[in-house]
């Protein structure tokens, strides 16, 4: 119900776009990330970017080539989509 206790809950303002993540979103599923294999290189991109690069085009259904600039590049977020069980979505 929206309350005037509620409405601060779910704010999103601060946010760049209305998909991007909040900390306590992050902090859901951040865990459930497995981390880096072990021999490889050491990760250079912000994960969290991938997964609100993946929320935006699921939440927008925007091409690939649509991607705004500030999000990583389409490259990363269709591996990434590979990778994951959100592979088994159309997009």
């Amino acid at each position: 119900m929206w309350t005037t206790e509620n409405r601060s809950r779910y704010d999103r303002r601060g946010l760049r776009y209305p998909s991007d993540m909040t900390d306590a979103d992050w902090a859901l599923i951040a865990g459930m990330i497995p981390p880096a294999k072990r021999g490889g290189n050491a990760r250079t991109v912000n994960l969290r970017e991938v997964v609100n690069g993946l929320l935006y085009v699921l939440g927008t259904g925007c091409r690939s080539r649509a991607i705004p600039k500030d999000l990583p590049p389409r490259r990363m977020l269709h591996g990434a989509r590979s990778a994951t069980s959100l592979s088994t979505c159309s997009v």
